[in-house]
């Protein structure tokens, strides 16, 4: 059997354009003598389309896009992944399905069995199960369907759930010579590792060829990555996609192929996640244009540079706004940036508005020394200088805080907090520094000032991070700990080696810090537990002390 993998960028709620390029596909496959053209999941309305599944007309909608699709199968079977109506209603109006389609009409649905609520999913809230596995006949051979989760319970390498059901060892009964699945399945970082292990894990129970077809693209915080696979029966690796972009690959069932090595890039991965998640989350949304505050430091330097990426450069503006705390070598490192990434540079200091500010405040602070709150001003006008700059040139603003800093509170709200998108906060500071070594990996576009400099808010005389922070490779594997891998207090610092009372205090320290985070922009999400999507937490609670 010869399958054309249709790895496309759906949009959630485009319909007529979603189903424009299921089109396409179909007809690439025609062009390819493909048998079968197979998509993702739910790429009919893009994925996830959260409450738009509450909207009873967006799944007519759906359904009536799935029609226009249907008379351009004649010769070809395209299997297709949508929302639909569940007809017989137990306790859920809609189905997560797959439909088969050939020579213009359909030829049954598949309905997902397994339906992850646990992290940045929620399709229990939304969905019916499916009752049922699924086997189609196609030039006589017995193909099964699976929809991405339904192949992940057989691994035994699910963290937040287990189902009593595993579709896998049913779907074994019926002996397929095939088996598809249609996913979904969002980055995290070196996840493509792990969802290759479980394609081999069920190919090797099924004892067939397995072809996942992954969504590529930006959606909201999430971002897929794509790299679908053709594994052996053997779990060997014979094909893969692209990633993080649209692709079509074909494969020959009967045509003997040699296994293939699956790349070894986690961080060039990571690079090219938070470009097509920030790529994706401006032009989906008619946007083009964006601009940051360059402060010369490691965080707004790699932001940039993604920006630049994703945008081009005539789209970024980096804004310098120098106070009187702020380093000659900073302001220098921030000009080298931008020249070297040919974006827009203009500087705006902000000595005389700190200055008004603390005038006009001076009264009413009775006396007291400054601390913190003179610290946040600055960071504040800053916010307010970009906010400005966005309304009135239309740039959406880039907040270039990473996730070390966003889980201890180490951020300004309406300060450096402000912005349309949160593009690293994600992203560890150790990661960080990863990212700028990599960016750098053939000419220097980061100054290596910046890089090999100890960071510094620059918000008062001779600051560092460390005044405030431990070393962020300490922090870092506490974080990794504690929010991934849910360990306590106790086994982080056994594990870490590190003194029980500063877990304690970063643990404290997350928590409180929890009302911030909910005021954040949306979030790339990157790791496999991120602070903001797919994590709540009470700001008011007081069991974590």
């Amino acid at each position: 059997m010869r399958i054309l993998v249709a790895q496309i960028n759906p949009t959630v709620g485009d319909l007529a354009g979603n189903a424009e390029k299921i089109v396409a596909a179909i007809k690439r496959g025609k062009s390819e003598d493909a048998d079968l053209v197979l998509f993702p999941e739910m790429a009919l309305s893009g994925y996830p389309p959260d409450d738009l599944l509450l909207m009873p007309s967006f799944i007519t909608d759906v359904e009536q896009a799935l029609r226009t699709i249907t008379p351009h199968t004649f010769g070809i079977t395209a299997v297709v992944g949508l929302p639909r109506h569940n007809p017989g209603i137990k306790e859920k109006a809609i189905f997560n399905s797959a439909a088969v389609i050939r020579d213009g009409g359909i030829v049954k649905f598949h309905d997902k069995i397994l339906l992850p609520t646990y992290d940045v999913f929620d399709e229990r809230r939304f969905f019916e199960p499916g009752s049922q596995v699924t086997t189609f006949t196609h030039n006589g051979q017995k193909i099964g369907i699976t929809i991405c989760e339904d192949i992940w319970q057989h691994s035994d390498t699910l963290r937040f759930t287990s189902y009593y059901r595993d579709p896998v060892q049913e779907l074994a009964e019926h002996q397929p010579d095939l088996v598809l699945n249609l996913s979904s399945s969002p980055y995290s970082f070196e996840k493509p590792y792990r969802r290759l292990k479980i394609c081999g894990k069920a190919a090797e129970t099924l004892r067939c060829p397995l072809v996942l077809c992954n969504q590529v693209g930006g959606d909201d915080s999430l971002i897929f990555d794509g790299y679908s696979f053709y594994v052996d029966v053997t779990g060997e690796l014979l094909a893969h996609a692209k990633g993080f972009e649209e692709d079509w690959m074909v494969v020959d069932t009967e045509q003997h192929t040699q296994p293939v090595p699956f790349h070894d890039d986690s961080i060039g991965d990571l690079y090219r996640a938070l470009v097509l998640g920030l790529k994706d989350y401006m032009h989906k949304q008619g946007f083009r244009q964006a601009c940051l505050g360059l402060s010369g430091g490691i965080d707004s330097a790699v932001t940039a540079c993604l920006a630049v990426e994703a945008l081009g450069a005539e789209n970024v503006l980096g804004v310098s706004m120098p106070s009187r705390y702020s380093s000659e070598h900073s302001q220098t490192d921030a000009a080298a940036l931008a020249k070297n990434l040919g974006i827009r540079y203009i500087t705006i200091p902000i000595e005389s508005a700190f200055t008004a500010l603390n005038d006009l405040l001076q009264p009413h602070f009775e006396n007291k020394p400054p601390n913190v709150t003179e610290e946040n001003l600055q960071s504040r006008i800053r916010g307010m200088i970009l906010m400005s700059l966005s309304n009135k040139l239309g740039h959406i603003v880039l907040s270039t805080g990473n996730k070390s800093e966003s889980a201890m509170g180490y951020t300004t709200l309406y300060g450096d907090m402000a912005g349309g998108l949160a593009v690293i906060s994600d992203v560890t500071k150790m990661q960080i520094y990863a990212l700028a070594r990599y960016i750098n990996r053939n000419e220097e576009i980061i100054p290596e000032n910046t890089i090999a400099k100890p960071p510094s808010a620059e918000l008062r005389p001779n600051q560092l991070d460390s005044d405030t922070l431990p070393e962020y490779s300490i922090l870092d594997a506490v974080l990794q700990d504690y929010v991934e891998l849910h360990l306590d207090a106790e086994h982080i610092a056994k594990r870490q080696k590190i003194d029980i009372k500063l877990v304690k205090e970063l643990i404290r320290k997350i928590h409180c810090n929890e009302f911030k985070r909910r005021q954040a922009p949306p979030t790339l999400r990157v790791s496999e537990k991120s602070l903001t999507r797919g994590r709540s937490f009470p700001i008011v609670q007081k069991w974590v002390k």
